[in-house]
Formats: structure tokens, C-alpha cells, sequence
């Protein structure tokens, strides 16, 4: 993968959390995710489609997803509380996606519609042959991460500028 793809994520965690939760965000060291470890308790998954393909995972510790949720809503959210958690989930990593879409320039880019586990031990896998980085975040709220799978494809190497993934 080519890195210069990750930067866009980089700057649209802290770009949200900053404006949507008036919260600083600390982003570590980008790594290779090399196994199928399991995400953390609640994963908003967005996937991308033409130049760029791919997805972006948001996942978080269910303790962490809930504090984030209460200060993102401005309500007290409780342990039954998950459709909510799957809501604010969703609209956070939809924010994500599309504040990093937007810096494609000159990329036709589409993003799908969120998607939300909330249980514990749940795996998300990358597509085939997409290399899957690990950025590990923190906040005030506790420890989370998002997990970038992204193909860039040149115009002229996908025919129509389209991303092809290797089955």
C-alpha cells in the first residue's frame, strides 16, 4: 500500500474528533496488521470504491465507545444503550470516510453506506490482497483504532480508473 493513501485517514480522525467532539486525538505508530486478531468491541466499517478501494474500520473498546458516544450526543449512555453506540459509530466513521475522500483530489472516490458490529471477539477482514494498516488512536475517552485497507489505482493501470482487487 502505498503510504501516502494512510494520510488522508491520519488527518480525518483528528479533523473530526477535534471538530465533532471538541477532543484531541494522539495517533501511533502505523503498522502492518499481519493477523486476523480481533477488533475491539464496536467496529464501524466503510468501504470505498473506484480510484481508491478499500475500506477504513473504526473500532473501539465497548467502555470507550460509550464515552465517546455520551460526549458526541451530550446524553448519559448506558451498557443497553448499543443501537445508539451503532448510530454515533456509524456517523463518526461516515465523517472519517468522507473528510479522507475528500482529499483524493482528481480521484473519482465512492464510499458505501456504514456498517456496525457491537459484540465481542468479532474479526473484520480486509479484502484479498489488500495490504491492512493498524493506526492505534487515543483521547480522553481511552485507547481505539482504525484500520485502513486501501488500494490506490492509477487512471491508466485500472483501464477506466477503476480499482481491481486480486481474488
Amino acid at each position: 500500500m502505498d503510504q501516502s493513501a494512510i494520510h488522508p485517514f491520519v488527518v480525518s480522525v483528528r479533523n473530526t474528533f477535534e471538530t465533532m467532539l471538541q477532543m484531541g486525538v494522539e495517533i501511533g505508530e502505523p503498522v502492518v496488521k499481519a493477523d486476523r486478531a480481533p477488533s475491539h468491541d464496536v467496529s464501524g466499517i466503510i468501504g470505498f470504491n473506484g480510484d481508491v478501494g478499500g475500506s477504513v474500520v473504526l473500532s473501539f473498546p465497548f467502555a470507550t465507545a460509550q464515552r465517546i458516544v455520551s460526549v458526541f450526543t451530550g446524553m448519559h449512555v448506558g451498557d443497553e444503550a448499543t443501537d445508539d453506540i451503532a448510530d454515533a459509530v456509524g456517523e463518526l466513521v461516515n465523517m472519517i470516510a468522507g473528510g479522507a475522500k475528500a482529499q483524493f483530489p482528481g480521484r473519482t472516490v465512492s464510499i458505501s453506506c456504514p456498517s456496525v458490529i457491537v459484540g465481542e471477539n468479532h474479526t473484520v477482514q480486509c479484502a484479498r490482497g489488500a495490504v491492512c494498516v493498524l493506526l492505534p488512536c487515543g483521547c480522553d475517552c481511552g485507547g481505539f483504532t482504525v484500520e485502513v485497507a486501501i488500494r490506490s489505482v492509477p487512471a491508466d493501470a485500472a483501464g477506466e480508473g477503476r480499482a481491481r482487487w486480486v481474488a
